[in-house]
């Protein structure tokens, strides 16, 4: 289909969640909202987003010659500011008023974006925990992850430890082998209820508190798992001084390099209601 030609549909309007969802979410740190998108609209936007993330790929090694992190997926950051249909779905008023009703905030702001295409044969994601790469003060912090096409546990599902993200940050670990033999042993030690989808429908998205642990397993289909991820973070927090390298670089990546202990507010992180 040419993108030219396509009108692609609003996405401005709010769903109302149920009670169940915004209880499991304060408890379990996760929670899987059905239907975020219909059929006919994550439709349209798959093609753009498949299309962006082709475009941006940067990743030409065989899989073979890849360490665990690269493995894992394919991952294409901020596809919003290259393209402009992909921008009408991040920066959509939808999925953000989900995020801010889970999180019990007023408003919120985008964080970053980032395409997940776990190829047919790519690798587990090893456990880890999101926020390890965020120098942001608060613990409202929110990932949005939805498969643009219909997904199973053999294509690579999100994995969750229900409730571990009240015990904050754990590791001081990049998503890596050690973070897995670390975080795996942890989760085995506290007993912490492992919950995964069997399936997930295109639309369908999980939502996931930054200091969450999650893996994923091996894509052992002949399918690519296309998922898009919005992380969202409250409206009010502030820049932090750098726990590790990774947050440094976060911090001109994705803030501008907005001084330690000021407002989270730049260009990069427009207020979505």
């Amino acid at each position: 289909m040419d993108r030219e030609l396509m009108t692609l549909p609003c996405l401005d309007d709010f769903k109302r969640l149920s009670g169940e969802n915004i209880v499991e979410f304060k408890e379990k740190g996760h929670t899987l909202i059905e239907q975020i998108l219909s059929p006919d609209e994550v439709a349209a936007y798959r093609i753009a987003i498949v299309q962006a993330a082709d475009k941006y790929n940067t990743e030409t090694r065989a899989m073979e010659d890849r360490d665990t992190y690269g493995k894992a997926f394919l991952q294409i950051m901020n596809l919003w500011q290259n393209d402009k249909d992909v921008r009408q779905f991040v920066l959509a008023r939808r999925m953000a008023k989900i995020a801010a009703d889970l999180m019990g905030v007023d408003n919120v702001r985008l964080y970053h974006d980032q395409a997940l295409f776990k190829e047919p044969g790519g690798g587990p994601t090893p456990w880890h925990q999101d926020q390890y790469y965020w120098p942001i003060d608060t613990h409202n912090t929110v990932t949005m992850w939805m498969p643009l096409v219909d997904i199973d546990e053999d294509m690579g599902m999100l994995t969750f430890a229900s409730g571990s993200y009240k015990e904050g940050s754990i590791f001081n670990f990049e998503i890596s082998d050690e973070s897995e033999s670390a975080f795996d042993a942890y989760v085995k030690a506290h007993q912490f209820a492992i919950s995964r989808a069997k399936t997930m429908k295109a639309g369908d998205a999980t939502w996931h508190r930054g200091f969450t642990m999650h893996h994923a397993n091996g894509n052992n289909s002949n399918k690519m798992r296309e998922v898009m991820t919005i992380i969202y973070v409250a409206d009010g927090a502030r820049v932090t001084p750098y726990k590790n390298s990774w947050q440094e670089n976060d911090h001109h990546k994705w803030l501008m390099c907005k001084p330690i202990g000021e407002l989270i507010d730049s260009e990069l992180n427009p207020v979505l209601l």
